[in-house]
């Protein structure tokens, strides 16, 4: 397959994550309950899609009933057991997975940045799981990787990687979509989240952040983030950034000699003439107006 017919959503992955992943193995088995599994632990990621029957996993202590459809991912080191609980037995696919360095090939524990960073939170614990339809994109692609891996035809491990890439976008994805839905009536847990935010602006204003920046660290879309930071706090994410900057601009004009364009570089602006403007809205006064007299941007609030 040519590079240049390849989907955004790949191209995007492969030229901006540090660490892209890769399937260490692939399982498909059949247990019935007088099959036994020991406690064990891997180095990394283990995903599990029941295809039929009803178990439970013990993760790290923690009892977890799955049934057809589920899908569970167990971190890296997370001690765990399996046991089929049904008559008729248990059908599921396993993989396990890591994520490899585009440098070096070195396996790591952190890599495609929104799937990791929530996966690692405190908030997931020693797992996250996830509930699929049986036609759901996600099980078309476990199938079809499970068929390419036994494929010695020309192509098939690059075929394997997209499709391993297009896995965890989908993946990524419901992740979102679940995380959202279930703090949706939660307000107290919404608010902690917008908080959470606000604060990482407080502490990131000066660096080049974006909505999407803003967003991802607390794992929700940009749009459902900028209605719920709006509903919240009564101004955008984007305006609540801004302002921040500007209201440590008018301090740095006002206590230092700094020059007006290192300020602008200073605050998170990536040219003083995007500085100016966006000072001139907020103050009514240019840079330079405001550190000549910063009492007379008080005046023209009223």
């Amino acid at each position: 397959m040519d590079a240049e017919v390849s989907p955004k959503a790949w191209e995007s992955l492969l030229n901006s994550s540090s660490y892209l992943p890769v399937i260490v193995k692939t399982i498909e088995r059949f247990h019935d309950t007088s099959w036994s599994m020991e406690p064990n632990r891997h180095e990394v990621f283990e995903m599990v899609y029941v295809k039929k029957g009803n178990a439970v996993f013990e993760i790290a202590g923690q009892p977890v009933p799955i049934g057809p459809n589920d899908i569970i991912i167990i971190k890296p080191n997370q001690p765990h057991k399996f046991s089929v609980k049904s008559e008729a037995g248990c059908e599921f696919i396993v993989l396990n997975f890591g994520f490899t360095s585009q440098m070096n090939s070195e396996f790591s524990e952190v890599s495609l940045e929104d799937f990791l960073n929530f996966v690692n939170s405190k908030e997931t614990g020693a797992f996250i799981s996830l509930k699929v339809s049986q036609k759901n994109e996600i099980i078309n692609l476990l199938n079809r990787i499970l068929k390419e891996r036994e494929s010695t035809e020309i192509g098939s491990e690059f075929l394997n990687r997209l499709m391993v890439l297009e896995l965890f976008v989908f993946i990524s994805r419901a992740l979102k979509m679940e995380w959202e839905n279930s703090i949706k009536y939660k307000s107290p847990k919404l608010k902690e989240l917008i908080h959470i935010s606000i604060n990482y602006i407080n502490n990131n204003f000066e660096r080049d952040i974006s909505l999407g920046d803003i967003a991802r660290f607390v794992f929700l879309s940009p749009s459902y983030f900028t209605r719920a930071f709006k509903d919240e706090t009564g101004i955008s994410p984007i305006n609540y950034l801004l302002k921040v900057r500007i209201e440590r601009a008018k301090e740095l004009l006002t206590e230092t000699d700094t020059k007006i364009s290192t300020i602008a570089l200073n605050v998170g602006f990536s040219n003083q003439q995007r500085f100016n403007e966006i000072f001139k809205k907020y103050t009514k006064m240019t840079p330079l107006q405001y550190r000549k007299n910063p009492g007379a941007a008080d005046n023209k609030k009223h």
